[in-house]
């Protein structure tokens, strides 16, 4: 049995190494640059100084506020749109369901820069379609480049598009895992389709939609792509910027790698305790 165990650490030796030296040792190290004054060469451990500006820094804080307005705001309506999107891609109704389920994943796999630059076109003031069939309707043209509120909807359209068809497919692998038969007692005791929705469907798949709703918030504090490029770096003014973006510019535009350490990993708590507090939320009672 020992001889096994070894031959079976040896085989994994140089995957924990590779492991160790690319994922374990950076995170390490990065904990230990956000207590370090890295504007100053060589760099000094000072351990107030990276933290003690983030809990007094506004532009910290305007980050929080948007990251956490998209995440309560994108988060529920794109789950929701999901379950959807799951539920009429599994109705035996639906013809060449095949092809809409991969037309609904395809935002997934474009490309960053080729949807940014899409939505850019779609949403600009003067030429855009988006304005343009506002205005047959009657609304007045949107400055959505221009305005924090009507930025801030944008934002949360595109990251809408982009993950909503990626989450139905996930749910939708779990209404084909509900048993058949459990629908088919239903009908039998005469209740309706929407009361099996009700009853029967969203809580079996609970276990789904709160994964599904961890991954969106992790992703959610992470956001980057979206306001860096379809927003031109969080404008207008800031007004949507989000705590990636802010890593980012102090990362990389800024050079204080110590202070975007201490970002780095206020994200990664918040994450973590919002990811929790759903899971403590979602819990089966006992």
């Amino acid at each position: 049995m020992r001889l096994r165990n070894r031959s079976a650490y040896a085989f994994l030796a140089p995957y924990l190494l590779v492991f160790a030296a690319f994922w374990v040792w950076p995170i390490i190290d990065s904990f230990l640059i956000s207590f370090q004054n890295t504007r100053v060469n060589p760099w000094v451990y000072n351990l107030s100084l990276n933290w003690g500006r983030l809990f007094g820094d506004p532009a910290f804080y305007n980050a929080l506020q948007n990251t956490l307005i998209i995440l309560i705001v994108q988060v529920p309506v794109m789950i929701t749109l999901a379950t959807v999107m799951a539920v009429l891609l599994n109705s035996p109704l639906l013809k060449a369901r095949g092809i809409f389920r991969f037309a609904f994943f395809a935002p997934v796999v474009v490309g960053e820069v080729a949807y940014a630059a899409v939505f850019r076109l779609m949403f600009n003031v003067d030429f855009g379609i988006v304005n343009k069939l506002l205005g047959t309707v009657g609304f007045a043209p949107v400055s959505w480049f221009a305005e924090s509120h009507a930025a801030m909807v944008l934002i949360i359209i595109a990251v809408t598009w982009r993950w909503a068809g990626y989450n139905a497919i996930i749910i939708l692998s779990g209404l084909q895992s509900i048993p058949e038969d459990v629908y088919e007692a239903a009908t039998l005791d005469r209740v309706n389709r929407f009361q099996q929705f009700i009853h029967i469907t969203l809580p079996l798949l609970k276990p789904i939609i709160l994964f599904c709703v961890v991954l969106s918030v992790i992703g959610t504090m992470q956001l980057f792509t979206e306001p860096y490029l379809i927003t031109n770096r969080g404008g207008p003014g800031g007004g949507t910027e989000t705590l990636g973006l802010l890593l980012y510019r102090q990362a990389f535009q800024s050079t204080n790698f110590g202070y975007a350490s201490a970002v780095a990993y206020t994200m990664a708590a918040l994450a973590v305790a919002i990811s929790l507090l759903n899971l403590w939320v979602g819990r089966e009672p006992k």
